[in-house]
């Protein structure tokens, strides 16, 4: 992507953010995002084939790069030299959720909720599925790895209702320690 479309891209998703701070997912219209962003149509579908594929995109920006195996230094954290293990990984995540609180917020706000849990849930099974030592060889691993995709979804969306007041370290630890990760 050169630089012109990465601009527009930024600009459509700022757009959205706004728009989603302000209404409803399903209540915000095409229209309003191409006016708020000031693009054309054919600019935005050029990029988006619907509405919800912005939204994916959104998710896909924000958890991609976490999924990398090169990593930089960044403004609030670095993991570029980590050994990215579990711990690192979700400390990681939940860095990256801190510094796009605005886009996480107004995603999470009402209906859009749902489809960004269900985007977020497929990336972090993906995380789990990486870490055979993370899952209990006891049960099936389909069902760990629903509890533990489920439990952490909910952690974060306990942590985003406390305004995220506990460093990304201690609710990494805290939920490794309940499910008995023995790296912690």
């Amino acid at each position: 992507m050169d630089r012109r479309q990465q601009k527009t891209r930024r600009a459509i998703f700022q757009a959205f953010n706004r728009l989603l701070e302000e209404k409803h997912f399903n209540n915000i219209t095409v229209q309003e995002i191409l006016d708020e962003a000031d693009v054309g149509r054919s600019t935005f579908y050029s990029h988006f084939e619907t509405k919800d594929a912005l939204l994916k995109a959104m998710c896909t920006d924000i958890f991609d790069h976490i999924f990398s195996h090169e990593l930089h230094s960044e403004t609030s954290h670095d993991f570029s030299a980590s050994d990215h293990g579990l711990q690192e990984k979700i400390t990681h995540l939940l860095y990256h959720l801190k510094d796009n609180q605005s886009n996480v917020l107004g995603v999470l706000s009402g209906d859009s909720g749902e489809l960004f849990m269900h985007y977020f849930k497929e990336y972090l099974a993906t995380m789990f599925d990486q870490y055979p030592e993370s899952i209990r060889q006891d049960v099936p691993r389909e069902f760990a790895i629903n509890h533990l995709v489920g439990s952490f979804a909910e952690a974060v969306k306990w942590w985003i209702g406390q305004k995220m007041k506990m460093p990304p370290e201690e609710v990494a630890g805290c939920y490794l320690k309940l499910t008995g990760y023995s790296n912690v």
